[in-house]
């Protein structure tokens, strides 16, 4: 199968490369200055093994002839670029007719929840993935890549559920790449949890490493209170970390840790958008719906959304404000 990785980030960029070096065909697709970088000298991922460099065929989009019938698109941009992005690929025309839409699967290795169904919209194969994989992308042309001794674990099944030959497929060339790569029939479930655990990223983004645990605590237990009350299974951290072990740890990348997450990472580039509303926001909406109060993750929402706003750095959020955003 041919790759196309629709934002070679700190994601993308390290799914593609590997499979680019296990000798997948794989064409990175990406913007600004960043794409820049990657035709100028190519993909530059730094590991705890040492360093990779993909000189990989990048595009900014679908433009060209049509795509070949055994294209698999991964798509890897953060959750508020997801319906631009799907917009822009699913009536590229694939060889032999029909559009991608249509015809090709599209893999959705991103955070939250909200995703899947904006792509049923526009796909009619949807494959989501549970993605554990810590990787920084904040200068062009370069990510760094931080778990060992495997990069990731990338968990694989079909939207709304189930899982098929092209999941399993692409969970082959993953672990050849180095990936673990397990095929789950209730993937769903796999990222609910994620979501779960993801909701600390708008704090670690508003406030750094230092963020107060009964804060951390909180946003989790309305994110509980949320699922509980719509009735959507989620995995547990004490089977998260089962299935974990010790596949993908962190481990500093030439004498250095992992600065944050995905949301810090937005703030640090001064991206000008952030996931906190498809993260904290889908906990604030089940809540909505369903009659449960969410006062911690409405407050991390609107303090991202002035983060961006205002362009205050990463970390750089006055703890006072946010206190009072809480209540």
């Amino acid at each position: 199968m041919r790759y196309v990785i629709i934002g070679a980030g700190a994601v993308g960029g390290t799914i593609g490369v590997l499979l680019a070096d296990a000798g997948r065909d794989v064409t990175l697709v990406a913007r600004g200055a960043h794409l820049d970088a990657l035709r100028e000298r190519g993909l530059t991922l730094r590991t705890p093994r040492g360093t990779v460099s993909g000189r990989l065929p990048a595009a900014a989009g679908p433009g060209g002839p049509p795509l070949p019938a055994d294209t698999v698109l991964v798509l890897t941009v953060k959750s508020q670029d997801t319906v631009a992005a799907l917009t822009t690929w699913a009536d590229a025309p694939v060889a032999g007719g029909g559009t991608a839409g249509e015809r090709l699967p599209v893999v959705l290795a991103q955070n939250g929840v909200a995703n899947e169904p904006a792509a049923l919209r526009l796909f009619a194969r949807v494959h989501p993935v549970c993605v554990w994989l810590p990787a920084t992308h904040l200068e062009p042309g370069v990510v760094v890549a931080n778990g060992h001794p495997h990069p990731g674990m990338l968990h694989l099944g079909r939207y709304p559920t189930g899982a098929d030959d092209t999941g399993r497929a692409v969970a082959a060339d993953l672990t050849a790449a180095g990936f673990v790569a397990p095929v789950r029939d209730d993937v769903m479930r796999w990222k609910y949890g994620k979501l779960l655990a993801n909701l600390g990223n708008g704090l670690q983004a508003l406030l750094g490493r230092d963020v107060p645990e009964p804060l951390s605590a909180r946003v989790r237990a309305e994110g509980e209170a949320a699922l509980a009350a719509a009735g959507i299974p989620h995995t547990t951290r004490e089977e998260e970390a089962a299935a974990r072990g010790d596949l993908v740890a962190h481990r500093p990348v030439d004498g250095e840790t992992r600065s944050g997450g995905s949301t810090w990472q937005s703030l640090a580039r001064g991206a000008g958008s952030a996931e906190a509303d498809h993260l904290n926001g889908e906990i604030v909406l089940l809540g909505r719906l369903h009659g449960v109060p969410t006062p911690v993750n409405a407050a991390v929402q609107t303090a991202v959304r002035r983060a961006v706003r205002e362009r205050i750095p990463a970390g750089g959020f006055p703890r006072g404000e946010l206190e009072k955003l809480v209540g």
